[in-house]
């Protein structure tokens, strides 16, 4: 480490310590300021899918009457003034293109129910995001549609328990950028069947359609999936960390060369492309969960504010500052019963150290690292703690201070959860959790 290095460390630590509590104005606003929906079905679940999602006929009547049930819970919710100051919005799943035009009327509500929301992604299936889909995504007012491509070679979405074919994601994804809408693809690397070359294929035939975003996942085989039964330890080698990374760093390089930029651990935009509601998420903006399975995060005072329409929420200890939710209630008796009222809940409540440690651990994923505010903040609260832990992560080489920002080095994007580790271990104690 350079002298340069650790005299920035002691100042950004003395000025952290120094400044003490500086007002962060989300972690006290009542409204949401993030909506986020979840549609619960596919036409089949991926091999590797762990998510709530389940697969469900097209023509079931369940689609329709689910879609209805949201809006009637998102009116309710705007009612009560918890979507007043939501910036952004974000429809997943699942496979919210199952919908078919009911998408557009709940792309509809969520713009009359929000109107300051600017921002009105909707995930799609290649396989379900027709013409008319797409039609009636522009006319609603979404902004964006983020299409699970996965892989451009047909070999490894059969693998991966895909029901589209290379050619049919790349007319899809065509269609959307004809469309006027900004486009994302999401792309799987470490997979079955994949090489270092035909990922390369995959990153540079996806960009030639004219994408403004991409995001990159190493594959996760989850306890329990199909694909879990199916590859075993013998597939460990294809999906090591050795080889995530590799192919993680083959993907910055192919997309930097042709104007993309890193802004999160897994997220590429070409300049103003960026995704504000991923964005929100990785900087403490509070976020309202509505549909089966789909999580929110309030403050204090919006969850007293959510209350008020969900009255079957317990009251929360005194030095609550922050309550995460979410919905357990299923699909079928969401739509069989859609009041707000008869939702049930899991609850996880954190004080105010718990939610800052949460905070600076999120901010660690951003390109641009944790901001000075939020370190003066979390200071305050933490005090040496915290400089202790920016101490370790800098002698580590996880993260460097750079003008006030504590920001992830290459080595720290690569071995994110050790950087994460450090964060979250200033939240201390254990956080109560309880249902309802």
């Amino acid at each position: 480490m350079s002298h340069e290095t650790e005299g920035d460390v002691s100042l950004l630590t003395h000025a952290t310590c120094q400044e003490g509590n500086v007002p962060l104005t989300h972690l006290t606003h009542a409204s949401a300021g993030a909506l986020y929906l979840h549609v619960p079905f596919c036409v089949r679940k991926c091999a590797y899918c762990d998510f709530a999602s389940w697969a469900t006929a097209r023509d079931d009547s369940l689609l329709a009457a689910y879609e209805s049930a949201l809006e009637l819970q998102l009116r309710a919710f705007a009612a009560a003034g918890l979507v007043e100051g939501c910036q952004t919005a974000y429809v997943g799943g699942g496979t919210p293109t199952m919908l078919g035009r009911g998408l557009g009327s709940l792309v509809a509500c969520v713009r009359q129910a929000a109107p300051k929301v600017g921002e009105v992604t909707c995930e799609a299936n290649p396989d379900s995001l027709t013409d008319q889909v797409l039609d009636a995504l522009a006319a609603a007012g979404a902004t964006r549609v983020s299409i699970g491509v996965q892989s451009m070679s047909d070999a490894e979405l059969a693998q991966l328990g895909r029901i589209h074919t290379a050619a049919q994601a790349e007319q899809r994804v065509r269609a959307a950028v004809a469309a006027g809408l900004d486009v994302s693809c999401d792309l799987m690397c470490a997979i079955p069947l994949q090489t270092d070359a035909s990922w390369l294929r995959s990153l540079e035939r996806v960009v030639a359609l004219g994408v403004g975003h991409v995001s990159v996942y190493p594959l996760a085989i989850e306890e329990g999936t199909p694909l879990a039964a199916r590859v075993g330890d013998d597939e460990a080698p294809r999906n090591s960390g050795d080889v995530q990374a590799a192919r993680m760093e083959a993907a910055e390089a192919e997309l930097a060369s042709r104007g993309f930029h890193r802004y999160e651990v897994a997220s590429y935009a070409r300049p103003g492309k960026e995704c504000h509601h991923n964005q929100a998420y990785w900087t403490g903006v509070p976020y309202l969960g509505l549909g089966t399975g789909a999580s929110g995060m309030l403050t204090r005072q919006g969850y007293e504010r959510l209350r008020t329409v969900c009255p079957q929420l317990p009251a929360v200890p005194a030095g609550v500052a922050r309550v995460r939710l979410t919905v357990t209630s299923g699909r079928e008796q969401i739509a069989r019963d859609p009041r707000p009222e008869a939702l049930h809940f899991d609850l996880e409540l954190m004080d105010a150290r718990q939610a800052a440690a949460e905070d600076l651990m999120l901010g660690c994923r951003l390109a641009t690292g944790v901001g000075p505010d939020l370190l003066a903040y979390a200071g305050g609260i933490m005090g040496g703690d915290l400089e202790e832990a920016v101490r370790r992560v800098v002698a580590r080489g996880l993260a460097a201070c750079q003008r006030g920002r504590l920001v992830p080095t290459h080595q720290g994007w690569l071995l994110g959860n050790e950087l994460y580790g450090e964060m979250w271990d200033l939240s201390l104690g254990t956080i109560e959790q309880c249902s309802c």
